[in-house]
């Protein structure tokens, strides 16, 4: 199972590397200073589809055709990402059964206690931006904590080429050496501090490429896209900016090893609390997309409901605006509900900042039905005293059992 690091369209802080006039990466505030930037990482969970009996296989993918405008049928989003999950999946058993060696550099190019500095700056950044999520990281283990600090930061700053201050200037070829700079600290030959704990944390657990790749090219639908046409389309972006994070940091999180739930299970787990996460983003911030030009809802379902790109830029909550929103949260709620019961096959020092985040986050929801729905005009937002309150409810759902061990024991 792992955590997702959810991109949020509201206003944030620091962006993690900017990109010049020229497009050229300059060396980010992250590393000594903070800043205002124009969006931020929300901390969430990715985990449980059902059903977590050992051996049976998990309904990952709904559908694995898709029907093209031509009407022809195609290999559904679904279908290709759950290809990549059970690729992830493979990667990580047989490394579990043949442990990786430490492939870290001796010859890095960093100060003395350099690497402590580079994961203390990731969690000073972690906790700036995330502040309950970092405290439950707290119960992890020192290795798995740095790790998905390091992890939360490379995701931060890539968000932020798109969606930072500088994003204006972002290019495609800009997008390409942000890539190859991934594949050299993949190889042990990190640009900078914030690049070595992930290169480091890389070289400790069986955390693969592909799925940082996606992320990026999640950006580039960025650059070129402003509408979704189905859900299938949209489903693959949310693999994208959303679900990929889960797929990096499954490895770090852990498996409590009583678990009877199969790896492929935990992986498309993650995969749907992702999902559920970046639709409730999208839901959330309509109002502030429209204003920046952007419509992520399936154009095939707003014409369904009589709604066009218009109804979206007027911004006024009518009767049918209503039974769309009511239909799309239906849609993210399923999803949160497959994925909850994921959360309990974490290894136990890992639960917590999972469900608080969960819990904290699926509550959107309830608050954009409570601001009847007008998500042009209204943010929905969880205030103070209920984010306290979700945190020893989380803490008690992180002592349960695995649910494959209580199926197991009905």
């Amino acid at each position: 199972m792992a955590i997702i690091l959810v991109r949020a369209a509201s206003p944030g802080l620091s962006a993690a590397d900017s990109i010049s006039h020229q497009g050229t990466l300059q060396c980010s505030t992250l590393l000594k200073t903070k800043r205002p930037a124009a969006r931020r990482w929300m901390p969430c969970s990715l985990l449980g589809l059902h059903p977590w009996e050992a051996g049976r296989p998990s309904p990952a993918v709904y559908s694995s055709l898709a029907v093209n405008p031509a009407g022809e049928a195609v290999v559904s989003s679904e279908q290709k990402v759950y290809d990549v999950v059970l690729k992830q999946a493979a990667l990580l058993k047989r490394q579990l059964r043949t442990p990786v060696l430490d492939a870290r550099p001796q010859d890095m190019d960093m100060p003395r206690n350099g690497l402590k500095e580079a994961y203390d700056r990731c969690g000073e950044i972690c906790e700036e931006y995330a502040k309950t999520f970092y405290l439950g990281t707290m119960l992890m283990t020192e290795e798995r904590r740095r790790a998905i600090w390091a992890i939360y930061v490379w995701c931060r700053r890539t968000d932020e080429l798109v969606d930072g201050p500088n994003a204006n200037y972002i290019t495609p070829t800009a997008l390409d050496r942000w890539e190859k700079r991934l594949e050299d600290l993949f190889t042990g030959r990190p640009y900078d501090m914030l690049d070595a704990a992930l290169s480091d944390t890389i070289s400790r657990f069986p955390i693969d490429i592909q799925p940082f790749r996606d992320m990026i090219e999640g950006m580039r639908s960025d650059l070129r896209k402003t509408r979704y046409n189905n859900f299938d389309e949209l489903y693959m972006y949310c693999y994208y900016v959303a679900g990929t994070v889960g797929l990096m940091s499954v490895p770090v999180m852990g498996i409590a090893p009583e678990s009877k739930a199969t790896t492929e299970s935990v992986y498309s787990a993650a995969l749907a609390l992702g999902i559920a996460n970046q639709l409730t983003n999208i839901l959330r911030d309509v109002g502030e997309d429209a204003r920046r030009g952007r419509i992520y809802l399936p154009q095939d379902e707003l014409a369904q409901a009589g709604l066009s790109d218009e109804d979206i830029f007027k911004g006024v909550v009518t009767n049918r605006w209503r039974n769309f929103m009511k239909r799309q949260i239906k849609r993210a709620r399923m999803f949160f509900e497959e994925a909850e019961r994921g959360v309990t096959e974490l290894s136990q020092a890992s639960r917590w900042p999972v469900w608080a985040s969960l819990l904290l986050y699926r509550q959107i929801l309830d608050e954009i039905e409570a601001n009847d729905y007008n998500n042009f005009t209204k943010r929905a937002y969880v205030g103070k005293g209920k984010k306290l309150l979700a945190l020893p409810v989380a803490y008690g759902k992180s002592l349960l059992l695995p649910c494959s061990l209580r199926n197991g024991q009905t």
